[in-house]
């Protein structure tokens, strides 16, 4: 495995049109860097990404004022707004499958761990 990667996805982008993911899952997201090293942040709409990062889910964390909690999958935005019929989004503990609070101080917020393939693709 190569060294992770933190994606930051949130915020008003993911409530508005962000997909939803899982442990395991591979993705692509557009980013920009969030610490200038292994952080970096999802964007979606009026920021143009610097960088694609690509691979496999390791960990997912739900992000909230009291900290993180492992997560099994993120909801789609819609879900997490209540507007998916096929989704309840609810969170659910990444070991148990118990159901999961996170209270948050504004838009939820989670921490996407990818091992990436490869060298990152600049933009």
């Amino acid at each position: 495995m190569a060294d992770p990667v933190v994606v930051v996805v949130g915020g008003w982008e993911h409530m508005c049109c962000g997909l939803p993911v899982e442990v395991g899952d591979v993705v692509e997201y557009g980013v920009v860097s969030a610490d200038g090293a292994r952080r970096f942040e999802e964007i979606r709409h009026d920021t143009v990404p610097t960088q694609t990062i690509r691979g496999r889910v390791v960990e997912l964390y739900a992000v909230g004022p009291d900290g993180r909690v492992a997560v099994e999958r993120v909801p789609s935005g819609p879900a997490l707004r209540g507007f998916d019929d096929d989704d309840d989004g609810h969170l659910e503990a990444r070991w148990t499958g118990q159901p999961v609070e996170v209270a948050w101080d504004g838009d939820p917020e989670f921490e996407v761990v990818v091992d990436p393939y490869g060298k990152p693709k600049r933009r």
